[in-house]
């Protein structure tokens, strides 16, 4: 989850009790306040007297000096207004500490004086980050969108055969990620209308009624690709795999990051999922209903997890064994999760191999539970076993 940048967003925006900082400060998250005054966000490398040393997400370093007028506070995440910050001193910031800072520039490049800092406590962040996690994991659900009805806030996702109806109110948050990223940190506030079916979706809120309405407190979805196909070339060195899709029947090539997962289903799994996508009938080629409740959580990247019960095909998915990619080898079956990227090429989210049973059931309905599976915003086994 983008907890601090949501936390000091809704901060920003309740600023006026920052005694130090101007009016024009009190703008909407994300503003230059006036044409003389920075916005800086990121986290404590270095104190050294009245000097804080800051590097923001994107690598660059600001030095910052404090003096009498400097207003400092410490908050906790996720607090909406500052009325319970506590006043602190300079030297009661520490080292990984996240800071939001009002400042002037000074003549020299990434030079700064704060008007008003606000901090949280790195431990404090990774409590209230490991509490958003379960929460993820224990009200959310998601899947693939087939409907959007802004005017009346709702969507219906699929995760196998089941669907859910998300039901949204103004106060709903919704994100979209980036087209290049599937890191919740990158993704960006958004509004219902844009999101579009196909798109893989997860919300959290309550359920209702069978468990299948659920009012959303928030929403993320993303556009991403879905490939089957068969492996023609690894390339371990490069970090990319060129499978033939077997929709199109052209290559791509398809590039790997640390953050890409990749698993493999052994024999026996791969075969149980294609008898439950066949119905348990040889040939008949329905899909059982398949249960799927995917878990989510709020860290980076993409992971898997099923609901309770041991035969369910999206739980086997969540278990297959970790690989690399060289033990993958050249007319293997696999599908893969993957950003948009461009006809011939993409970067892995997600790869599982060891499906040709599954395929050789049913393409559609293996992507289909594939897709829904593979849960947006990671967690991991750490996921798994909060899943009670």
């Amino acid at each position: 989850m983008p907890l601090l940048k949501t936390s000091f967003a809704l901060l920003l925006s309740a600023s006026a009790s920052l005694a130090a900082m101007p009016a024009s400060a009190r703008a909407e998250a994300g503003q230059t306040a006036t044409a003389s005054t920075a916005r800086l966000l990121g986290t404590v490398t270095a104190i050294s007297n009245e000097t804080i040393t800051l590097k923001s997400d994107a690598g660059v370093v600001a030095t910052i000096t404090v003096n009498d007028t400097t207003r400092i506070v410490r908050t906790a995440p996720g607090q909406k207004d500052l009325s319970g910050a506590t006043t602190i001193q300079v030297q009661d910031l520490a080292v990984g500490d996240r800071v939001l800072v009002r400042a002037t520039p000074g003549s020299a490049e990434n030079t700064y004086t704060a008007q008003a800092v606000i901090a949280m406590k790195q431990g404090d962040i990774a409590q209230k980050q490991q509490q958003e996690r379960e929460d993820w994991q224990k009200h959310s659900v998601g899947g693939i969108v087939k409907t959007v009805d802004a005017a009346s806030g709702t969507v219906v996702v699929a995760s196998g055969s089941r669907t859910f109806t998300i039901h949204t109110t103004p106060k709903t948050i919704v994100r979209r990620y980036a087209p290049d990223s599937v890191k919740f940190d990158d993704a960006k506030v958004s509004t219902l209308d844009q999101i579009k079916p196909g798109d893989q979706l997860r919300a959290r809120g309550e359920r209702t009624g069978d468990g299948t309405e659920v009012a959303a407190e928030e929403i993320v979805a993303g556009s991403f690709r879905n490939i089957a196909g068969t492996v023609l070339n690894v390339n371990a060195s490069a970090q990319t795999l060129t499978v033939t899709d077997l929709a199109t029947k052209k290559p791509i090539t398809v590039h790997f990051t640390p953050d890409s997962q990749l698993h493999k289903l052994a024999p026996e799994m791969a075969q149980a999922i294609a008898g439950r996508l066949k119905g348990g009938a040889p040939g008949s080629g329905a899909a059982a209903p398949v249960h799927a409740q995917p878990a989510a959580s709020a860290g980076g990247g993409i992971s898997m997890n099923g609901p309770r019960g041991g035969g369910d095909p999206s739980q086997m998915l969540q278990r297959a064994p970790i690989v690399q990619l060289t033990d993958l080898h050249t007319g293997d079956a696999v599908m893969i999760v993957s950003t948009e990227g461009a006809s011939d090429t993409a970067t892995a989210i997600t790869l599982l191999a060891g499906v040709e049973p599954m395929l050789q059931a049913s393409t559609k309905a293996s992507q289909s539970l594939f897709s829904s599976s593979w849960s947006l915003g990671g967690g991991g086994d750490a996921a798994g076993a909060a899943q009670q």
